[in-house]
């Protein structure tokens, strides 16, 4: 067999070539601190790699998602917290006012503050979060909600609330729609609600309610109905005319009146003629609650259809602040949750990127090992190509 003075050459070049090439992956490798310079160097370990990225990437958006809603959440909790704050000064005023010591012009000043708190609650449902979305639009949060006109409010976002995905198959509201916050309060005690007849010349009022059992009422309407100053009956409002379902004696100026489960407390005298309803509690806003407290000590005149239509507004003050309560109640709650995926978030982290330095990241000792051999090795290919290049028959023939 024939070997060619120029494929030696060649042979010898392309060790040299291979060794050099070796060497500068190895010297670049050592310089960025990472295994693989391209997929080829390792396909299955780079595959691997592109899915634990993927997931890493999925990861730190959940990261954020979390972020942001704990943020916005963190915003509507302190703005109920202020919402409630405004309440009891409105419940404190209210009872202040309806002292028999106070007068139409005092009353009038405690409205007029009254209608200062009216205008911080509106204010307080227009919250913004710190990307100057509203707070309680529902899903309609570029556009502010709530609107007051003199004593009325209106709303005019949605009863949709914005979800987040805090992580895989996990969804959380950032919000709560104002609809349900502010608008949707049940009124009375919540099961039910009285009403003192704009007719009434006697001085009954009706303080507090309650449902002593809850299988005995019916949730119907009814009317208590004074036949004289100490006996009352009370009347399917279907069926006014019809029959009594119960009847009762009121004496002295205050006492208790109990029909189907339900309980009403009743002070005053009242007079023959004189009547109450009894209805299923219905929704209404907690604005129009605070409307009705300062109509009714801006109207000249106090006494009983004062009292008994600010004793109605404070059951319903009271119901919205019960909505507030239970609303922050479930903010907590979904705060927990984002804290527990955050925790959990932080910890699949600290395992991708474990997991992606076992695929991606150097071994320095080795490489640096790896190295000073790659290099020996190009020096003897030198070495051997030096003395390859004088094997040749002329220096023979000399």
């Amino acid at each position: 067999m024939r070997i060619s003075t120029t494929w030696q050459q060649q042979q010898s070049v392309n060790q040299m070539l291979n060794r050099q090439y070796e060497l500068s992956q190895t010297q670049l490798a050592l310089g960025n601190g990472k295994a693989m310079q391209s997929p080829s160097d390792n396909p299955a370990a780079a595959a691997r790699a592109v899915d634990v990225n993927s997931a890493s990437a999925q990861n730190d958006q959940y990261t954020r998602n979390i972020n942001m809603a704990n943020t916005r959440l963190s915003v509507e909790e302190q703005s109920l917290n202020s919402a409630s704050d405004v309440l009891d000064r409105i419940r404190t005023l209210a009872l202040e006012g309806s002292n028999g010591t106070q007068t139409d012009e005092s009353r009038k000043s405690i409205a007029a503050e009254m209608r200062q708190n009216l205008q911080q609650l509106v204010a307080i449902a227009n919250t913004k979060d710190g990307q100057g979305e509203y707070v309680f639009a529902g899903s309609r949060t570029s556009s502010q909600p709530f609107t007051q006109s003199d004593l009325g409010v209106t709303y005019s976002g949605d009863q949709g609330q914005r979800m987040v995905a805090a992580g895989a198959g996990i969804q959380v509201a950032t919000g709560d729609s104002g609809d349900d916050v502010f608008m949707a309060i049940r009124g009375g005690n919540g099961t039910f609600q009285t009403a003192a007849a704009t007719t009434n010349t006697g001085t009954g009022v009706v303080g507090a309610t309650s449902v002593t059992d809850a299988s005995a009422w019916t949730g119907g309407s009814y009317t208590i109905t004074f036949t004289d100053a100490s006996n009352y009956e009370i009347h399917d409002a279907a069926n006014p005319t019809g029959a009594p379902i119960s009847t009762g004696t009121y004496t002295g100026t205050s006492g208790v009146i109990n029909f189907n489960g339900a309980q009403i407390n009743l002070t005053g005298a009242p007079a023959a003629g004189d009547s109450f309803s009894v209805t299923p509690s219905s929704s209404q806003d907690v604005f129009s609650a605070v409307a009705g407290l300062i109509t009714a000590f801006e109207t000249p005149g106090g006494g009983a259809p004062m009292n008994n239509a600010v004793n109605a507004q404070l059951q319903n003050i009271d119901q919205a602040a019960g909505s507030f309560l239970n609303t922050r109640t479930q903010i907590g709650a979904r705060m927990n949750t984002l804290d527990q995926q955050a925790s959990l978030g932080s910890d699949m982290k600290l395992q991708y990127d474990s997991t992606l330095s076992d695929l991606q990241d150097l071994d320095y000792a080795s490489a640096a090992s790896k190295f000073s051999q790659q290099q020996s090795a190009l020096d003897a290919a030198q070495q051997a190509y030096v003395k390859m290049q004088n094997l040749s028959l002329f220096n023979y023939l000399k």
